[in-house]
């Protein structure tokens, strides 16, 4: 026993040398707080304008201290970065109130726009991306896939930051739900749970080439379904019934679904 301890302290101290990585814990407090911050209705407190400028400020330096394990890897400064993403901050803000206005129209259980903000981890999912995006366009390494990440954890559905989303996005349920980093999504889209937008071929040569479809405006996909390729098009104003695969592209205006059959078969009675 001595013996296997020894050799995974040995293993642990050579992995230090490995390059150093942001606080996973620190990433996903940072979450939680911008979400607080951006939408008061989730703590119940009315913060005045000192006291949100206060918070705004301590952000500001809790995400530069999320950098600087990683701040040689950066091609422009960790303080650079952090004003670019803090100065898309009003634009992320009211396109998520986009989003949750989509949410909203899109569910009858709905009853205000508030509860899809506070209880809807689809809505919470679309937040975590729409922060993890800002900071994948700037470049950051790592930190914007533990944001990704904690809202897998949390919600199920997978969204990576490198994704391409349009405005009044809407998820509804949402439980394993997966956008491929190269997907395009248009304006007014709506997916339900189970939902797959991935790549055809997963080989690591293949990186930099686009793996995941395009969805263009105004179309629904229900439950179930997967959609692979990255020539596949999904045309403006389709509808991708559920339990559909799709490897090829869809003219716009399409409905799209599979025929089900049922077979019952009874038990003779016995006499």
């Amino acid at each position: 026993m001595e013996k296997i301890q020894k050799e995974i302290i040995n293993q642990i101290n050579k992995s230090k040398c490995m390059l150093q990585m942001p606080s996973k814990a620190k990433a996903e407090e940072f979450v939680d707080d911008m979400f607080r911050f951006l939408f008061p209705v989730v703590s119940g407190v009315e913060q005045g304008y000192y006291a949100s400028e206060l918070a705004l400020i301590r952000l500001q330096g809790k995400l530069q201290e999320l950098f600087l394990p990683i701040r040689d890897q950066f091609d422009v400064g960790c303080v650079d970065v952090t004003e670019r993403f803090f100065d898309a901050l009003p634009d992320i803000h009211q396109r998520l109130l986009k989003d949750a206005q989509a949410c909203f129209d899109g569910d009858p259980a709905a009853q205000y726009i508030e509860e899809v903000i506070l209880t809807y981890p689809g809505f919470f999912a679309i937040f975590v991306y729409r922060l993890s995006h800002q900071l994948f366009k700037c470049e950051v390494p790592i930190v914007p896939r533990l944001f990704s990440e904690y809202a897998h954890s949390k919600t199920g559905i997978d969204i990576h930051p490198g994704a391409s989303i349009g405005d009044h996005f809407c998820i509804d349920h949402g439980t394993g739900i997966v956008v491929g980093e190269t997907c395009n999504i248009g304006d007014h889209v709506k997916l339900y749970q189970g939902v797959t937008l991935g790549a055809l071929s997963v080989s690591k040569d293949l990186a930099s080439v686009k793996r995941h479809p395009t969805i263009e405006d105004h179309v629904v996909i229900y439950s179930g379904t997967t959609i692979l390729g990255g020539d596949t098009v999904i045309g403006e104003h389709s509808i991708i019934g559920g339990n559909v695969w799709l490897t090829e592209s869809i003219e716009p205006h399409s409905t799209v679904y599979t025929k089900a059959s049922v077979s019952v078969r009874q038990k003779e009675k016995k006499v």
